[in-house]
């Protein structure tokens, strides 16, 4: 599973009893981390020293020149997280899984064989979260735009990410957006969710208020503390697969 990368080290052994020594076992101790060498972290491992933007169950860390956007619903429900770097801009999701597996080998063939079924082919490449899909889509006005889907599978959780813009064809434009993705932390909760189902995602209560003592005009609101939140329904920029249920 790929929220357990980076947990493990090399460990030089004596060649002559193939037993490590005790100096060599000190040595790898120390140098082995607490934790993942990055995230997304799981709640219960990510870095306390960080400042984050708590939205439910997605803590976004706070980086320099981000623009947190979301789009919610009247009662300060969370439909949609986009994260805008300059001409760059990363879209979260962030969905329960099984406990003893994860979820984004399929998912990510849902959402190739959704491309295909409008003529668009996605390439499966090596990243540095595990596999993921490059794909070129047309735009509404007629245009072209690329788009990258990452997947990250955690203990009872996937975050799935869509970089758009520069950061989906350039890796050298996505380094802000993706130290973003990386500083991520997911608070699953204990509560039974069925697979696939969105967590729970909210305003942060500073951000809430002032979004509904105003008359929705279909827009934005001023950022409040980095974000911009808006009640409109989200428009998807990439297939949503199907649940079990075939909904």
């Amino acid at each position: 599973m790929i929220f357990s990368r980076g947990r493990g080290g090399r460990h030089s052994r004596d060649e002559r009893s193939g037993r490590q020594s005790a100096d060599t076992q000190d040595l790898a101790a120390a140098a082995e981390p607490d934790g993942p060498r990055h995230g997304p972290y799981d709640i219960g491992d990510a870095p306390p020293e960080a400042q984050r933007l708590d939205l439910g169950s997605l803590h976004i860390p706070a980086v320099q020149d981000v623009e947190v956007r979301v789009q919610a619903n009247p009662d300060g429900v969370i439909q949609q997280v986009v994260l805008v770097h300059g001409e760059s801009a990363l879209q979260l999701g962030v969905f329960a899984a099984p406990r003893t597996e994860g979820i984004w080998s399929e998912w990510r063939e849902e959402i190739r064989t959704s491309l295909a079924a409008d003529g668009v082919v996605a390439e499966e490449v090596d990243g540095e979260y595990g596999t993921e899909l490059r794909a070129r889509v047309r735009t509404p006005d007629g245009g072209v735009a690329d788009l990258r889907f990452v997947g990250v599978d955690g203990p009872r959780w996937m975050i799935q990410g869509v970089f758009q813009g520069r950061a989906a064809s350039d890796l050298a434009a996505a380094e802000t957006l993706t130290e973003c993705l990386n500083g991520l932390v997911v608070d699953r909760g204990q509560e039974a969710k069925p697979v696939r189902e969105p967590l729970p995602l909210r305003l942060p209560r500073e951000a809430a208020a002032p979004a509904e003592s105003q008359p929705d005009h279909g827009g934005s609101d001023a950022p409040v503390n980095g974000v911009v939140s808006g009640h409109q329904h989200p428009h998807r920029s990439e297939p949503r697969p199907r649940r079990p249920d075939g909904s």
